[in-house]
């Protein structure tokens, strides 16, 4: 008699083979993306330069054609630079700048970025637009996403596969008659307690799944991005006039938060600028609707009690209720004084590309993991060899400073500080 038991569960086993197969491809895929997202894209798009240079096309270029240099730049590119003219032309085109080591990325995380990168190049520039309007500038953001398609496929070859068991069921039971061999009545699938309890742990997996991922992602509001009481364009006042951000967020420098400016500083210029000459070209809201600049300034005018016919002030004041956007937890302390002051850290890192933005929206999802990577990455300006001379913040941490004197270490990252102590933090 033909064993359609051992026939149906090599074919069960094939179909999973298969389906777990494309489910890595995808996963490999989505961790290069996920890499360059985290680590990468605050500082460098693909097709365009941003701190950094664009990164496509960057393994026929330079040095970068031999893999191993990516390896030691990426892990420690102060190091590199001192020996390679390349990457020493790279930092004086942009500024001085130079890239953080991320001596934490593996060769196989640093080989799905480049592939990543590779593929996005090659596909071409994009125009998916992100939540304040812009497009991408060619990085493919949004991959489609095949997460349905696998749970269909899966649950189809389950029932497929719960379908051949009970064909093999029957078609026992009739080769057992046909032998004359006494037969039970086969169990229906849907009362047969194996399959029953097989389901239930499938399902407790799957929703389990969901529900962690859930409530992991409580309270983060990434890419939100609320209409405010006034249209207010940072691409205007930061981008194109180059207002610094310390003009109106003061509090960045020296304080906890970096607080919402009142009307008064908005009037230290408006009071003599009462009409939008259109220096940045139209401006538009999310959904398209273009936007007055003058009326827009007429608010900020009603809020201040502002006569602009009289050049006075009338007395009749209003609060701006602005919506925030960057909301942390209770339990969680986070100076921006301890980053702007003391660690140098550029607006951009968590803000984004705040110069470009009309309507301002969350760039990072201010997540711990997103917090404590930045922290075992980041380089502390301990100054170093050569006479450099290092921020005096850090002038208590003598071990380092005399290691770095004595060149057993070239930097110092926030994670050697107890950048990433809980109670650094929670408290």
């Amino acid at each position: 008699m033909i064993d359609h038991r051992a026939t149906v569960k090599r074919i069960l086993f094939s179909a999973l083979f298969f389906l777990l197969l494309s489910v890595g491809n995808k996963l490999s895929a989505q961790d290069g993306k996920a890499i360059f997202q985290n680590n990468c894209a605050s500082c460098h798009s693909v097709f365009k330069d941003l701190t950094g240079p664009a990164l496509g096309g960057v393994t026929s270029r330079g040095p970068w054609t031999d893999r191993k240099k990516i390896y030691e730049w990426v892990h420690n590119p102060s190091k590199f630079m001192t020996t390679d003219q390349y990457t020493a032309g790279l930092k004086q085109k942009f500024n001085g700048v130079v890239m953080t080591s991320f001596d934490a990325l593996s060769t196989k995380e640093i080989d799905a970025v480049i592939d990543y990168v590779e593929k996005t190049a090659k596909a071409g520039p994009s125009t998916t637009t992100t939540p304040n309007g812009n497009t991408t500038g060619g990085q493919v953001m949004d991959e489609k996403d095949n997460s349905i398609l696998y749970g269909v496929l899966t649950l189809i070859l389950a029932v497929v596969a719960l379908i051949m068991l009970q064909v093999n069921s029957n078609l026992k039971k009739l080769a057992d008659d046909k032998d004359g061999l006494p037969a039970y009545e086969p169990i229906p699938f849907y009362r047969n307690k194996s399959y029953i309890t097989l389901l239930v742990l499938v399902l407790f997996v799957i929703g389990g799944f969901y529900i962690v991922k859930g409530a992991i992602g409580l309270g983060r509001s990434q890419n939100y991005q609320p209409e405010q009481p006034i249209f207010y364009s940072h691409k205007v006042h930061a981008g194109v006039n180059q207002i610094n951000c310390l003009y109106c967020h003061g509090g960045a420098m020296e304080g906890k938060s970096a607080n919402i400016p009142s009307v008064n500083i908005c009037m230290n210029c408006h009071m003599t600028i009462s009409e939008y000459s259109g220096t940045a070209g139209k401006l538009f809201r999310e959904d398209g609707t273009e936007v007055n600049g003058t009326e827009e300034i007429k608010k900020i005018y009603a809020a201040a009690g502002w006569d602009a016919s009289k050049k006075q002030y009338t007395g009749e004041a209003h609060e701006i209720s602005w919506t925030k956007i960057h909301n942390l937890p209770d339990h969680v302390f986070f100076s921006h004084a301890q980053h702007v002051n003391a660690g140098k850290v550029q607006c951009q890192t968590c803000h984004g590309e705040i110069t470009k933005m009309d309507e301002v929206y969350q760039f990072a999802d201010l997540s711990m993991g997103w917090c404590i990577n930045c922290h075992r990455t980041t380089k502390v300006n301990f100054g170093g060899k050569g006479g450099e001379e290092g921020n005096k913040f850090y002038s208590i941490y003598k071990k380092y400073h005399d290691e770095i004197k004595e060149g057993k270490r070239d930097s110092v990252t926030v994670n050697d500080i107890g950048g990433t102590e809980c109670q650094k933090c929670h408290y």
